[in-house]
């Protein structure tokens, strides 16, 4: 008979597809980890790794196994959350990853109210691209992921906690700020500031603006900018503008002068989600997570009908 243990170490090379690696995480020599599972392919009478290739990868039955592994686990994870759940117990620890277009502005605003509402759990964030985000869900290595939906994948679980704005910042000579009013038809221009490729919130900015992929920019200097951050001090020295989402532009409310526009003919906005998988085990803390989120954040964010969506897929 084969052992939680025994799947809990294929799920570990299979994440790390490193055998020294996978014993280092679950805390057990690589001789022991390795003799686990040669026992759990004996059982099986199959070959779960292909030990002839670096790094090491899984056979075509391997990954099946694998799979229905991640599925047990998960299972047998819930009868422990069953049983907290029932005593009252919220404890434990939560990984999320968030992306770097939300960080910044979200974290403050719900990541110590959350530890105040439950101290008995452990916060671990890690600030990523949303690509990486669900590669971790996949393979266990989050328990969530705070990031811009629609995401479409039917492996990953999708709720909605709010709906950002998205708009204009701009150098305060601007002609945008000079005539106090933009249109998006407006924005397809060339001294517009993007963030790098593998942010969601670029590909949103380019499908709102219509920017062609190879069209000529008329910038001071290129910049595969990985913040907003970076844009924003760019464009306050050198010009240009560019798109922020709505908590971003909340820390600007002192600025001066007024660098922050509203458009005039919509109202574009981002679904933003926790985003779990499918074998998610930590439910009633996803929920407390969720809830504490919505109700940091403005109330006039929660409306789902407030704007229309802009996607990036």
């Amino acid at each position: 008979m084969f052992t939680l243990i025994q799947l809990e170490y294929i799920v570990a090379v299979d994440t790390y597809r490193h055998f020294a690696r996978a014993a280092e995480k679950c805390f057990v020599t690589q001789p022991t980890l390795s003799m686990q599972i040669r026992k759990l392919e004996d059982f099986l009478n199959v070959r779960i790794f292909d030990r002839t290739k670096q790094p090491v990868v899984p056979t075509d039955i391997g990954r099946q196994i694998i799979e229905q592994a991640r599925r047990v686990l998960a299972e047998a994870g819930r009868l422990d959350e069953l049983i907290k759940l029932h005593q009252g117990d919220l404890s434990g620890q939560l990984r999320i990853g968030i992306i770097p277009t939300l960080g910044p502005y979200l974290l403050p605003l719900f990541a110590g109210l959350f530890k105040k509402r439950f101290p008995a759990v452990t916060l671990t964030i890690e600030e990523l691209i949303t690509e990486n985000i669900a590669e971790r869900l996949r393979t266990d290595q989050l328990d969530a992921g705070i990031f811009v939906t629609p995401y479409g994948e039917a492996g990953i679980i999708e709720q909605p906690l709010f709906y950002e704005e998205m708009l204009v910042y701009a150098h305060a000579h601007h002609p945008f700020l000079q005539h106090g009013r933009v249109e998006v038809a407006d924005l397809n221009q060339p001294d517009i500031w993007l963030l790098s490729d593998g942010h969601c919130f670029r590909n949103q900015v380019i499908n709102l603006c219509s920017v062609s992929p190879g069209q000529r920019q008329e910038l001071p200097f290129e910049l595969e900018g990985g913040s907003l951050e970076t844009l924003m001090r760019i464009i306050r020295r050198e010009g240009g503008f560019t798109i922020i989402p709505e908590l971003a532009a909340a820390e600007l409310i002192n600025e001066q002068p007024r660098r922050v526009l509203k458009f005039s003919d919509k109202t574009p906005v981002r679904q933003v989600s926790l985003c779990y998988s499918r074998n998610y085990v930590k439910y009633n803390l996803l929920q407390r997570l969720a809830e504490t989120i919505i109700q940091s954040v403005p109330p006039q964010m929660r409306n789902a009908t407030r704007g229309e969506l802009v996607a990036w897929r």
